[in-house]
């Protein structure tokens, strides 16, 4: 008993200690969100369920089999009737796609989005330091952030970063490269673009484990513009508090579960495996090591610690018992997972505890947007916020109180990277997280930061 007496005030000094050594850290760093925009297609590029189904008809290499497999995806999918699509598919040209077709699809994108970000934000391009554009699978020359350097006409000490391949998680990657870059740079703009090209990489085999990605994948994007600005804080949406990334690249599993590759007969798309769930979910747990001291209340922590340490002790006395876990529910009050689709959401939500209120931000943004992929994180809609929360999905700003306490978790796939923010209300000027139809990519908390 004394023991413990002595144990547990030591533990909380050095928990206070690790805590301000972190603030400390962190202070001279900062990565302000001051605006950003997702991108919502034109009506004409909707995909509703009975226009799938046509496209599927066009597919002359699939079988009774392949069709039975396909009508149960797309009724198990989540996935609503106002998805988007590429205009190539729509137009019936998906067996013969042009570069050009990757390219307007991302152009319309671009343009987009960064006209009405330079618009309400006030940013000029000439104003941009860093440009960061991640498309996983489309890379054109000259590069995509060359083509947006040269619309608009940037400064030429402007770094641009062009990613590939970084899958759902590019979003998280491409700020976490902003954020080590204003390290260097004071007082610097920069902006991320994420979006995925679905034009090129349409299947039109039928080995099922490629065709599953036609049923999930659709178009969306978003642009943010970032800064480390101290004297912009008061116009900041959002300020970067911590980001924690875990990579099993070196998982055979792990490494092979989502894959760009050909069939037997060289037709080219997007291999899921079955290992997808289970990879995603390890992921998810792996990251949550490092990222529940950062998170979770000291009780939680040692509720915990005292837990294990206890059944480790007298584990050969114990013959039957639950499994000792973390809650995060204690800490965290939302969590938006990555929409990669319902078995995704389903392996996460059960690893981790979550009931429907917690997962109804990701099953709602799969089934009004379908996975976008990077962006998907940031195409979360209006009802991004749980409806059975103290925040209805559609809250007017008027209504938002200046103090409010609200805290999300969100994760991406792939190698499952997690990002947390403190999201601030001005006093006089309060606004919601929700812009058009999405909510953003954070773990973010409302407060009295910015009062």
């Amino acid at each position: 008993m004394m023991f413990f007496c002595l144990i547990i005030p030591l533990f909380y000094l050095l928990f206070t200690l690790y805590e301000l050594v972190g603030q400390w850290r962190t202070r001279s760093q900062c990565c302000y969100l001051l605006h950003y925009e997702c991108f919502k297609p034109s009506d004409d590029r909707k995909l509703d369920t009975q226009f799938s189904g046509d496209i599927i008809k066009r597919n002359k290499n699939l079988g009774y089999q392949e069709y039975k497999f396909l009508l149960r995806a797309i009724v198990n999918s989540g996935i609503g009737e106002e998805t988007y699509g590429p205009r190539n598919i729509i137009a019936g040209r998906e067996e013969s796609p042009s570069i050009y077709d990757g390219i307007s699809e991302m152009e319309e994108f671009f343009f987009d989005t960064l006209n009405k970000l330079f618009q309400k934000s006030g940013i000029s391009p000439v104003d941009i330091d860093v440009l960061v554009v991640n498309v996983s699978m489309l890379a054109s020359v000259p590069s995509l952030t060359s083509r947006i350097i040269n619309h608009y006409k940037m400064k030429s000490e402007i770094k641009a970063f062009n990613l590939s391949g970084m899958g759902c998680s590019a979003s998280l990657i491409s700020i976490d490269l902003v954020r080590n870059l204003f390290k260097s740079y004071k007082n610097a703009f920069a902006i991320v673009l994420t979006s995925e090209s679905i034009a090129p990489n349409w299947y039109s085999g039928n080995d099922n484990s490629m065709i599953l990605s036609n049923c999930l994948f659709r178009s969306g994007g978003c642009s943010m513009l970032l800064t480390n600005n101290r004297a912009l804080k008061h116009r900041a949406k959002l300020v970067l508090k911590c980001l924690v990334r875990t990579h099993l690249g070196a998982s055979d599993e792990a490494h092979g579960c989502c894959m760009q590759k050909e069939d037997d007969l060289g037709r080219l798309g997007f291999h899921l495996g079955k290992s997808l769930p289970k990879a995603a979910t390890r992921a998810f747990v792996e990251n949550l090591r490092d990222l529940a001291p950062k998170v979770l209340p000291f009780r939680e922590l040692f509720r915990y610690i005292v837990l294990y340490s206890v059944r480790h002790i007298f584990n050969r006395y114990i013959k039957r018992g639950g499994k000792v876990g973390l809650n995060f529910k204690t800490g965290i009050d939302h969590f938006c997972l990555h929409p990669g689709g319902t078995a995704v959401i389903d392996g996460i939500g059960k690893s981790v505890e979550l009931g429907e209120h917690h997962l109804e931000p990701a099953r709602m943004t799969l089934h009004r947007f379908g996975n976008t992929s990077a962006s998907s994180l940031c195409d979360h809609p209006q009802s991004g916020v749980p409806s059975s929360s103290s925040l209805p999905p559609i809250v007017p700003s008027s209504s938002l109180s200046p103090i409010a306490a609200v805290r999300v978790l969100v994760q991406s796939s792939n190698s499952l990277d997690y990002l947390s923010f403190d999201f601030g209300i001005v006093s006089d000027r309060r606004f919601h997280p929700v812009t058009n139809t999405a909510s953003t990519i954070v773990l973010y908390r409302f407060d009295r930061q910015y009062q």
